[in-house]
């Protein structure tokens, strides 16, 4: 079937409150919405980002995919990729062919009836998921993040990540991951995102030894995402695990990981990396290397790939869906039980928009 119609849609939903990592504070988010139609089937994409990754599906994708067999993704990424190269390949651009992507795989699997993780040659077996959040606010003490996490964990969550990096006194810092160690215990996994906190390898190392105590799953984006160097740097002199690749796109921009030995966790966000097509490539690629990949973000999404790939661990799961606002846009989210989630058997990736939340939140018309 050819496609008939791509719209894009950017809405802004404001954060409950203002909440920090270590070196920005949140308001709120920019999300473009992606509906791509044929045959009397609508696949719907989405993406971290506004006006800009909505008006690039628009003025650049959009003429690259009407008329076109939706079924034909490689085909089409590659169309897409080589079409844009000038004023893309990462960025607003590639976020942009990631929401198409991510439409393009729910549209087949409307017209095939099949969820996605069947489409990827997965079952439906439940995924781990680990409790994602202990953010920083104005007046939250050690004390609260630690009543924040016990609360993951008493709601069955067996592993659970909180920031770091904003305190610029490491006793501080090493107070809170402290106080979070005490109150989860010591069998519950423990990760820690610092969002590319520290300037340097040398600052990161000196943090993340304070951290080795109390016994870390891994450390995310220490440094600077482009800076491999430093990142390998870090890697090498600590025993921790470095995560990375919430922010990186492509195969090649994860090979370029992988040879520098800047990680050893490997974390491709489908909405980022360039849709569920390059996800599934970069997975493959980690799989080379023996690597883990342990998917950045939407768990409604993700828990179909990791459901799909056998070097896929976690799915990051927000208990506070007010953190992870996409939710307010979504009706019937997939909900983890006991730290598991269990990818929906509806057709596509199986998630639906909310139309009335679009519409109260939409700064600008479907176009």
């Amino acid at each position: 079937m050819k496609i008939e119609s791509v719209a894009s849609r950017a809405v802004f939903v404001p954060l409950e409150r203002p909440v920090a990592f270590s070196t920005r504070e949140i308001q709120g988010r920019w999300y473009t919405l992606v509906q791509v139609a044929a045959g009397g089937l609508t696949g719907v994409g989405f993406c971290l980002g506004g006006p800009v990754v909505s008006a690039s599906i628009r003025h650049w994708l959009r003429p690259l995919l009407e008329g076109q067999d939706f079924f034909a993704t490689e085909w089409l990424w590659d169309r897409m990729y080589r079409q844009t190269l000038l004023e893309g390949r990462r960025g607003a651009v590639l976020r942009a062919i990631s929401a198409v992507d991510i439409a393009l795989w729910d549209l087949k699997g409307k017209a095939t009836g099949l969820p996605l993780y069947r489409l990827l040659g997965g079952s439906r077996h439940p995924v781990p998921a680990y409790a994602s959040g202990g953010y920083y606010a104005e007046g939250k003490s050690p004390t609260h993040l630690a009543e924040e996490v016990a609360g993951y964990v008493g709601q069955g969550f067996r592993a659970v990540k909180i920031k770091v990096g904003r305190e610029r006194d490491l006793k501080a810092e090493a107070a809170r991951v402290a106080a979070v160690r005490d109150a989860i215990g010591p069998d519950v996994a423990l990760f820690l995102d610092a969002n590319n906190a520290w300037p340097d390898a040398a600052t990161a190392v000196r943090y993340i030894r304070a951290f080795e105590a109390y016994g870390i799953g891994w450390i995310e984006e220490p440094v600077m995402p482009d800076n491999l160097v430093q990142s390998a740097a870090v890697a090498d002199h600590v025993t921790v695990p470095v995560a990375t690749g919430e922010i990186e796109a492509t195969r090649w921009g994860f090979r370029a990981v992988i040879e520098a030995r800047a990680a050893q966790v490997l974390q491709p966000d489908a909405a980022v990396c360039g849709g569920v097509t390059e996800w599934v490539r970069i997975a493959a690629l980690a799989a080379a290397f023996d690597l883990p990949v342990a998917p950045h973000w939407f768990s409604d999404l993700h828990c179909h790939l990791v459901a799909a790939t056998p070097n896929a661990t976690w799915v990051e799961y927000f208990p506070d869906t007010s953190v992870l606002n996409i939710w307010r846009l979504v009706r019937e989210p997939v909900l983890a039980r006991d730290g598991l989630i269990v990818p929906p058997d509806r057709p596509g990736h199986g998630i639906e928009l909310d139309r009335d939340a679009v519409e109260r939140y939409a700064q600008e018309p479907w176009t």
